[in-house]
């Protein structure tokens, strides 16, 4: 399940884990450290919109409010302004990733807006996804948005060939003011319902994410040759190794440790991408539109083509390949006590999965040894580490949901989390040292609305935070530890997790709460993460590695970048957990009418939404399938209480329900409650 807290974590081809992002659970109170601050930077003005504009909706910002550009916008004009769109109104459907609005626009400092929406103009939409129906006198097309609620209807000659159940692109046709459904013609025909490809498919055209690579950047790909040693430091006799999930196929970063006095020497080894993607060449133009690879259950859209995500940018067992490096000291306690940086050419000594390297930990004694004083130099940080499992969607080759699993989480996990995290700081204290622009990984701690909500939530368990709004993630920990193994735990780390913004990219650095960190940039995964390739490119400026650094010029764009990333970064979240709920919805398709033990994940005025306990399925329970009654909605304390029954329902409790509706279409799941369900009407479960 995605996390709102912080980034997603590094994942393997088709699916599979590298290992949870260390964010969602590292945390250090900022250090006394001085270190040297890089220039301002101007960001450039983009040219004025009117104060009425159509505005497509590309993202969410920290809050998870809707991002949008103007529609109309020309490249002469320089880069397109971001406007933040504010809130729906309560009632309406939040704004979605590729909604066109008519929007009314406020200027928000140079090439920012702020946008209210005057009238959503989706009703006509550039493209409708959907399944096709066919009939005698004309066809249809069932939207795949769920809150698209009207079929399209398609004239006899307007489908394009598309079958019974096939998943299809269509575009609207003049409607003349018909009465009725809304016309459209079939476009393109994407494949059928049942087949392996199809829900991503969906989630790929519902969220425009891009697909098919120019065919420049197919060449330059393709042309790619083996990195020579040249002036590069020669670490191919050291052991360094890869850990990766089962069926990866891109591994991007290496790591060794061994002894070194009363603490460690570490070196962490990623894939050379800015060797291959050069500045402004088809391959950079195509990774930064794209800004990150998407990860389904059945397939990856990768950020770089086959030929360097799995090829000459994969650091394969006993292959030369060339690397960005940092070799790493830390004490007894764990503290780093020193870094170095370069620009080697290594040869991987293994390639070992989480699961293997976890029944041979003996083979490998240095790594976990130097794992465990890292592990104890977080706690003594105070960490954030919320407990909120995720689950694993296993598929038969048809694509059918086998299974729905909790992820695994093991130590191996953890040990490359670890060594991550402390590379990624290494390179953004670097990069302060060198007065060098840097992409920082940024955490705001949580607003101050959300913290007094927290407060409020608390307080009703007779738990307080300390006063003021400087809680430190270790007081918020303190809270999880002292409701761990109890009832409440679970509702504690809901909205624990709900108080938390979320995590961005920016050339400005903010710190990162989650983290506890004063600078933090991400450094170790520039295959799958434009963001990284920036950083490698400016340590290769900075510590002059090269020719294909960062250039002065490059810092105008940051900014634009840092939010293009971020709403690229957004679209994939949005994407991945249409993906799973799509594959959820189809599972439980063949159990519509069985009874389930579930929680309530979230609670609103029109009803609850609740999650299975042994699927990770969430569905709504409308509010009008709940007993009759007069049911209050208290924000503060997440219930919904019945005045004259005081049936109440309250976040993270533990319900009974029983699955009314499943529509793998669109992902969306319909629940009934059995409390306060008078015992003669309550379904038995299956024997």
């Amino acid at each position: 399940m995605a996390k709102k807290i912080l980034h997603r974590g590094k994942t393997a081809h088709r699916g599979s884990p590298k290992a949870t992002q260390p964010e969602r659970d590292a945390v250090e109170r900022p250090h006394s450290g001085r270190s040297a601050k890089p220039p301002p930077l101007r960001r450039r003005h983009a040219a004025h919109l009117p104060e009425t504009a159509i505005v497509r909706i590309v993202g969410t910002d920290n809050d998870g409010d809707a991002l949008a550009r103007p529609v109309v916008w020309e490249n002469d004009q320089g880069p397109p302004p971001v406007i933040h769109m504010r809130p729906e109104q309560p009632g309406r459907a939040a704004l979605a990733p590729g909604e066109r609005i008519l929007a009314r626009l406020t200027p928000d400092g140079p090439g920012h807006y702020l946008g209210r929406t005057i009238k959503r103009i989706s009703e006509t939409p550039a493209r409708i996804l959907g399944v096709f129906k066919p009939g005698r006198l004309d066809h249809r097309i069932v939207p795949t948005d769920r809150r698209s609620k009207a079929e399209w209807i398609v004239p006899i000659g307007g489908e394009n060939g598309a079958k019974d159940g096939e998943i299809v692109l269509a575009e609207p046709l003049p409607d003349h003011h018909r009465l009725g459904l809304k016309p459209a013609r079939v476009i393109e025909v994407l494949g059928h319902m049942g087949d392996a490809r199809s829900v991503s498919l969906i989630c790929i055209h519902t969220h425009d994410i891009p697909t098919e690579f120019p065919p420049e950047a197919i060449h330059d790909a393709e042309m790619a040759e083996a990195v020579p040693l040249g002036d590069r430091t020669d670490l191919r006799e050291i052991g360094l190794i890869t850990i990766d999930g089962e069926d990866a196929r891109d591994f991007d970063d290496a790591v060794f440790a061994e002894p070194d006095g009363s603490g460690f020497r570490l070196i962490v080894a990623i894939a050379d991408v800015a060797h291959y993607v050069r500045i402004d060449a088809p391959l950079d133009s195509a990774a930064r539109t794209r800004g990150n690879s998407v990860y389904f259950p059945d397939r990856v859209v990768p950020m770089l083509p086959e030929a360097l995500s799995n090829g000459w940018c994969s650091l394969r067992p006993h292959e030369d390949r060339g690397c960005l490096f940092v070799e790493m000291r830390i004490d007894a306690a764990g503290r780093k006590t020193g870094h170095r940086f370069g620009r080697g050419l290594m040869r991987s000594a293994a390639r070992t999965t989480y699961e293997s390297i976890e029944q041979e930990q003996d083979r490998y004694p240095h790594l976990y040894a130097a794992y465990r004083v890292l592990i104890a130099e977080r706690t003594r940080r105070g960490t954030l580490d919320l407990d909120l499992p995720e689950r694993k969607v296993v598929l038969s080759a048809e694509g059918k949901v086998l299974s729905v699993a909790p992820r695994a989480r093991l130590d191996s996990h953890r040990l490359i989390e670890e060594f991550m995290v402390l590379a990624n700081v290494a390179a953004a204290e670097e990069l302060e040292r060198l007065h060098q622009l840097c992409m920082y990984r940024v955490h705001p701690p949580p607003t101050e609305e959300k913290l007094a909500n927290l407060r409020t939530f608390l307080s009703a368990l007779g738990i307080s935070l300390p006063p003021g709004d400087q809680v430190h993630p270790r007081d918020l920990d303190h809270v999880l530890k002292m409701v761990a193994d109890t009832a409440e735990a679970p509702m504690v780390n809901e909205v624990m997790l709900r108080s938390q913004s979320q995590a961005a990219y920016s050339p400005d650095n903010i710190g990162h709460f989650g983290l506890a960190l004063t600078r933090y940039a991400h450094f170790t995964s520039p295959i799958r993460r434009y963001a990284d390739l920036l950083v490698h490119r400016a340590l290769i400026a900075g510590l002059k590695l090269g020719t294909d650094g960062l250039r002065p010029e490059d810092g105008a764009h940051f900014p634009d970048t840092a939010d293009h990333i971020v709403a690229t970064e957004r679209r994939a979240q949005l994407a991945e957990r249409d993906a799973v709920d799509r594959y959820l919805a189809a599972y439980m398709a063949e159990k519509v009418g069985e009874r389930f033990d579930a929680r309530i994940s979230g609670l609103t005025r029109f009803g609850l939404f609740v999650t299975v306990s042994d699927s990770g399925a969430t569905g709504l329970v409308p509010v009008s399938s709940l007993p009759d009654d007069f049911w209050q909605f208290n924000e503060g304390e997440q219930t919904l209480t019945g005045r004259r029954s005081h049936l109440v329902f309250k976040l993270a409790q533990d319900v009974e329900v029983r699955l009314v509706e499943a529509t793998p279409v669109t992902g969306g799941l319909v629940f009934h409650v059995m409390q306060g369900m008078p015992a003669g009407k309550r379904p038995r479960r299956p024997q």
